[in-house]
């Protein structure tokens, strides 16, 4: 076989001369006949002609690449060889040889192999993955005879014990990413960090302790048969989160304010942009517990829905889910109250008359933000349980944020609210007029004013937005009817003029210290 392809190379190679005279005599008396028609039609009368024309093209590309140097410098007219006369031709043939001889050339010379995979075949660089790797029950079991609700059933207990797992991880996380890191780097100082952190590291054996219980459950089939006993008994290890998250009210203070320095922003940047982190900030990671502790009530209803009549669970969960439901209950009122004591504590009153005994005696807060007036001025206010509160956000001597009393307070007794629609300006000297200009139509606006009492002018308010005007107006008619009926039945249930002591701790959480806060509200 060798020795005829030699013997047929050797033929090619001495016919490829005769072969592209006549070519070349075909292609002069064409032109001559018929010079404006296109070269392309005619030699693709029909498929034999281009197959001849593609085996010629790949002899003379042989021939050529022995002088290269000559294949492309050549005027047309001055060349004596097929490419130099067939290549202004732009047949579909002849440019899937040209494309094929460019890429094999390309190839040789310029192109480089691309170094294997980098991010595929590097090591892996963390233990902490950008995106959490979804993984049902069912994944995890070859095979199983369950009905489709007990299918139900394992695949929320499963995420409930994936969910413990994920939750260890991040707060691990946290502590070695964030505290530590940013304590050596002396970012910023330890009681500083401790008052951001708070009880957190507590929280871990907590949750693997859980952990533990729930895997210890699974049998040799990784289905879980009783859960509700082993919740029941861990739930009220969950009372360690009042601590906690009633420190947050301040640790988020003390956090937005640090962030304000130039080297805590780059290093929080710097942990954010950085695989571990999930594009998630410091704050998120902290507030991961609060979120968590929220979500064990849902998944008991979910198990409760899924178990059967007859299963042993069917006793215990009830009790379960209202042991939790009390407990979220218990930590959303602390931290309500700490909330309170909180922002109470950074009023600055401006006159005497300002200190209304219903600011002191308001329990929690239902809602605050920012709120423009009619001139256009920001105002941040508050909604205490039992007084509304207007005042103008400034800065102590050590950059913490306090907040002066703007004109008298309003008891949610007295209050009388007012929606303005939104319509049309009514002119430059009115109301709308003070926020329009008198030109377009203003929005999110609503009244209040106090009955009762002449000498307090009414508030003129505008939210920043339609929702947040909504908002504003449910808690305010909540806590003018709550306050009311309160008032109706002082008499027969007092007010508690002592806060709670078991919070004055946390009260005492602020951006400036004791003597500064004691300094700034006795003025």
């Amino acid at each position: 076989m060798e020795v005829e392809d030699l013997g047929e190379m050797r033929t090619s190679w001495s016919l490829s001369g005769e072969t592209h005279a006549v070519l070349c005599d075909h292609a002069g008396k064409k032109r001559k006949q018929d010079p404006i028609s296109e070269p392309a039609t005619r030699i693709m009368e029909d498929d034999e002609e281009e197959e001849e024309e593609e085996g010629e093209m790949m002899s003379d590309n042989h021939k050529d690449s022995e002088e290269p140097s000559n294949k492309r410098v050549k005027p047309v007219a001055k060349s004596n060889s097929l490419t130099g006369v067939i290549t202004p031709v732009k047949t579909p043939a002849l440019k899937r040889i040209g494309q094929s001889i460019s890429r094999s050339i390309s190839f040789r010379t310029d192109a480089r192999p691309l170094p294997p995979a980098p991010l595929r075949s590097r090591p892996k660089a963390s233990s902490f993955p950008r995106r959490r790797n979804s993984q049902c029950w069912s994944d995890t079991v070859e095979s199983h005879d369950l009905t489709a609700k007990e299918i139900k059933r394992q695949e929320v207990i499963y995420e409930l014990t994936q969910g413990e797992r994920q939750l260890i991880e991040d707060l691990s996380l946290v502590k070695k990413v964030y505290y530590e890191p940013m304590l050596k780097l002396d970012i910023m100082t330890e009681s500083e960090l401790g008052q951001i952190f708070g009880t957190l590291d507590s929280l871990i054996p907590l949750h693997e302790d859980l952990l533990a219980r729930l895997e210890r459950l699974r049998g040799s089939e990784k289905t879980v048969g009783e859960v509700g006993p082993t919740l029941l008994n861990w739930f009220p290890c969950l009372e360690a989160y009042v601590t906690y998250c009633c420190n947050q009210v301040g640790a988020k203070a003390l956090l937005d304010h640090k962030k304000q320095q130039k080297r805590v922003e780059q290093f929080l940047r710097l942990c954010q942009e950085s695989s571990f982190s999930r594009k998630l900030d410091l704050w998120n990671f902290l507030d991961l517990p609060r979120s968590r502790l929220v979500k064990y009530p849902l998944l008991l209803k979910e198990i409760q829905k899924c178990t059967p009549p007859d299963h042993p669970d069917e006793d215990t969960l009830p009790d379960a889910l209202e042991l939790i439901q009390s407990i979220v209950a218990e930590v959303n009122k602390k931290t309500g109250e700490a909330e309170c004591q909180f922002y109470r504590r950074g009023l600055i009153y401006l006159e005497e008359s300002q200190r209304i005994t219903e600011i002191h005696q308001s329990r929690f807060l239902y809602c605050h933000g920012e709120l423009k007036t009619n001139k256009g001025q920001k105002l941040h206010v508050f909604l205490f349980e039992l007084a509304l509160v207007l005042t103008r956000p400034v800065e102590d001597r050590d950059g913490g944020q306090m907040f002066n009393v703007y004109r008298q307070p309003l008891p949610n007794t007295l209050i009388n609210l007012e929606e303005i629609p939104d319509s049309e300006a009514g002119g430059g000297g009115t109301f709308r007029g003070a926020f329009t200009g008198g030109n377009d139509k203003v929005k999110n606006c609503f009244r209040v004013s106090s009955r009762g009492r002449t000498k307090v002018n009414p508030y003129c308010l505008q939210a920043n937005d339609s929702f947040s005007k909504q908002q504003w107006i449910t808690c305010l008619r909540q806590a003018i009817v709550q306050s009311r009926d309160r008032s109706a039945h002082t008499s027969q249930s007092p007010i508690s003029l002592h806060p709670d002591p078991g919070l004055c701790h946390i009260a005492d959480l602020s951006l400036s210290s004791d003597t500064d806060m004691a300094d700034h509200t006795s003025r």
